[in-house]
């Protein structure tokens, strides 16, 4: 009996030892998210959710949707002419039929029920036009840039995950994109999650790289966004036609940790002229702006009166940028000190 108590008490120290073991695997980093953990609104989470969400934003020719996705075959109606929409080739066919006419309204009409899929990858069954324009007035699909769709995580991953509510360590595996994507709109800053490397992603030149790190990863993807199907920013003169149009917000700005809360009430004007204001309340500060192109990047190069703004005056790299947002993105210090700045259109 002896001899058995002792082994019950090897057993439990063995696994106490091993739990705290697989603790201690991940890094309690919420306060410096590059280089480890996956956190809540960093750019590399909002990344991945985009590479591993359902491609909504495809047949944008016949919803004008991002938010969700006609699930094929489905027949239409456009400018008159009846079509059967199979595959996505005929997507074109439809495009084609609303660039035949400046006259006419190019507006789609579905044949009824149609079934739509979500970013999530759920499905929902339509009957009726009611419901669909209630689908659309529910989207908020400008708040969100479309998917990446051309960077390809290789499965199974593996991801470390402490939850400190329960204290408890786990490793789960995802085995698609489904997976991943709802797993990283479940995440809360309750859960302590960091991807176990090495992992294989396909890049959009359909090379398969070996990934060693989250500021490896994230930069694979930011240099692959011009390739994909995803509202990437075009040529500077773009750009500049972009941020001078309206007033636009700082909705995340990381230096040395999340600082964005230090901007709330600001909004930005961006003048065609090269100058800019900023204001807050009744308070102004005035400033610069200019873009450039270097090694083919965009530059946007913010400079502001006084020292309050200093902080986000920088050469900074246009990463991506639509109608509606904009990031930036400054790796000059190394990929371990790595500033973000994006800015969301009033």
């Amino acid at each position: 009996m002896k001899e058995f108590k002792i082994l019950i008490l090897f057993l439990f120290i063995s696994l106490f030892t091993s739990c705290q073991k697989e603790e201690e695997e991940i890094i309690d980093d919420s306060q410096n998210p590059a280089p480890a953990n996956l956190v809540v609104g960093t750019p590399l989470v909002n990344l991945l959710a985009r590479t591993s969400q359902f491609p909504t934003g495809i047949d944008n020719v016949l919803d004008n949707s991002s938010c969700f996705y006609v699930q094929l075959p489905v027949t239409i109606t456009v400018n008159s002419q009846n079509v059967t929409v199979s595959n996505q080739s005929d997507y074109q066919t439809v495009q084609n039929i609303k660039d035949a006419s400046s006259l006419d309204n190019d507006i789609v009409f579905f044949t009824y029920p149609i079934t739509i899929k979500f970013q999530d990858f759920t499905s929902k069954v339509i009957n009726s036009l009611g419901e669909l324009n209630n689908e659309i007035n529910d989207c908020d699909d400008d708040d969100d840039l479309d998917e990446i769709d051309c960077i390809t995580i290789n499965y199974p991953i593996s991801i470390n995950i402490y939850n400190t509510d329960n204290q408890i360590a786990n490793t789960i595996t995802l085995q698609n994109n489904s997976q991943f994507f709802n797993f990283i709109d479940n995440l809360s800053s309750s859960v302590i999650a960091a991807i176990v490397y090495p992992i294989s992603v396909t890049d959009s030149n359909g090379n398969n790289v070996v990934v060693n790190s989250n500021s490896q990863l994230e930069t694979l993807i930011d240099d692959s966004i011009d390739d994909c199907n995803s509202g990437s920013g075009g040529p500077n003169l773009v750009f500049s036609s972009v941020v001078s149009s309206g007033t636009w917000r700082i909705t995340y700005f990381y230096d040395d940790g999340d600082e964005t809360s230090d901007y709330a009430g600001y909004n930005f004007t961006f003048n065609t002229n090269g100058t800019s204001i900023a204001t807050k309340n009744s308070t102004s500060i005035n400033g610069t702006w200019s873009t450039y192109l270097d090694s083919g990047n965009t530059i946007f190069d913010l400079l502001f009166n006084g020292d309050t703004l200093d902080e986000i005056e920088d050469d900074w790299r246009v990463v991506e940028f639509s109608s509606t947002i904009i990031r930036l993105k400054d790796s000059s210090g190394g990929s371990n000190d790595t500033d973000y700045l994006n800015f969301t259109k009033n």
